[in-house]
């Protein structure tokens, strides 16, 4: 075997251009992530049972003369395309960092019983101690997905966790946890009509308050999920591997779950849970930059919110004049994905 070929990779990709060859690729990864979203935006704004032209649009943004366009995007259409933008991005940063913690490509808030539980938790909150302002139950969102993800981490099996035994304990959980939200809906009949859009996860009438009383979480949540990419690249490789190089595999792990419970607490308990997001955009970046989270987590903050913006126009136009909850669109997009993943010969680690 000759050096050359020694030296090229199965692309045919000399040796020497591969980290220039690498960064392009992330490069346009990342730009695509931008014109994606950019566009998803537009849409939101121009799309739904009136058509609006992009024209309007921008006239109704910046120059609006009180008219019926203007109230539309305004009032209507420009909160939920924030919101909608807000809550993707905490959710793909979510499910990006458990994938990469776990090193299980199935792992996802939602799967995982993390929505799950902060839905349980703000059920409780709402129909048993009576508590029906957003900043009350917010904190009991925060609650539900920590004891969700610990109780399906233990029932994974812990450090000896499988993907498939995390799969099935989540999916154990989340069918508990669902059952019990739809029980208790439906026994306290005051408090179904405020649950039911929430509890299917939904972008419409959440006002913008609510996000800026989540947005310390999930601004939080955030920061920290980037501050963890390099040792959370660490603990990927291995503990072993991770302890080698000087990282605290204990202090990752915790900081981890903790940037999780913040980003997709807050989420739920201002849209509901919206399940299979953490799961899709991971499997798409990791496309353009392989399993690195310092690029990884950038590219699922901004193809996550471009994904939930369009399932969100998606639902509003497939069946005018009424309309399919996002929750429902991605969780039947989330759903072909994982039948995809799970129908596979061997699930591999990231």
């Amino acid at each position: 075997m000759t050096a050359a070929t020694t030296l090229a990779p199965p692309d045919g990709t000399p040796a020497e251009r591969r980290p220039r060859h690498r960064v392009a690729r992330r490069s346009a990864g990342l730009l695509l992530g931008v014109v994606l979203l950019v566009a998803a935006v537009a849409l939101s704004l121009a799309v739904g049972t009136k058509q609006i032209a992009l024209d309007q649009v921008w006239s109704a943004l910046f120059a609006p003369t009180g008219s019926e366009n203007d109230a539309i995007v305004r009032d209507l259409r420009l909160p939920r395309t924030v919101i909608g933008a807000a809550v993707g991005a905490a959710l793909g940063l979510g499910g990006a960092v458990m994938q990469t913690l776990t090193r299980n490509p199935l792992a996802d808030p939602g799967l995982l019983g993390v929505n799950a539980g902060a839905a349980a938790a703000v059920v409780t909150a709402i129909g048993v101690l009576g508590i029906t302002s957003f900043t009350g139950y917010l904190w009991f969102a925060l609650a539900g997905a920590a004891v969700a993800a610990t109780v399906v981490g233990a029932l994974g099996g812990g450090r000896r966790a499988t993907p498939v035994r995390l799969a099935l304990a989540g999916t154990a959980v989340n069918a508990a946890l669902f059952g019990y939200v739809n029980g208790l809906s439906l026994w306290h009949l005051s408090t179904l009509d405020e649950m039911r859009y929430w509890s299917v996860g939904t972008l419409a009438k959440r006002d913008l308050s609510l996000l800026v009383t989540a947005s310390p979480l999930l601004l939080g949540g955030a920061l920290l999920a980037f501050a963890l990419a390099r040792p959370l690249g660490a603990v990927a490789l291995g503990e072993d591997h991770a302890r080698a190089l000087g990282t605290s595999v204990r202090r990752v792990r915790l900081l981890s779950v903790l940037a999780v419970t913040l980003l997709c607490g807050g989420a739920t308990a201002v849209c509901g849970p919206i399940g299979f997001l953490g799961l899709m955009i991971p499997h798409a970046a990791r496309a353009f930059c392989g399993p690195d989270p310092r690029w990884l987590l950038p590219l699922c903050a901004l193809y996550a919110p471009a994904l939930l913006l369009v399932s969100d126009v998606a639902g509003r136009v497939l069946v005018p004049p009424s309309e399919i909850e996002v929750g429902t669109v991605t969780a039947f997009l989330g759903g072909l994905l994982f039948i995809h993943l799970v129908r596979q010969r061997k699930v591999a680690q990231l």
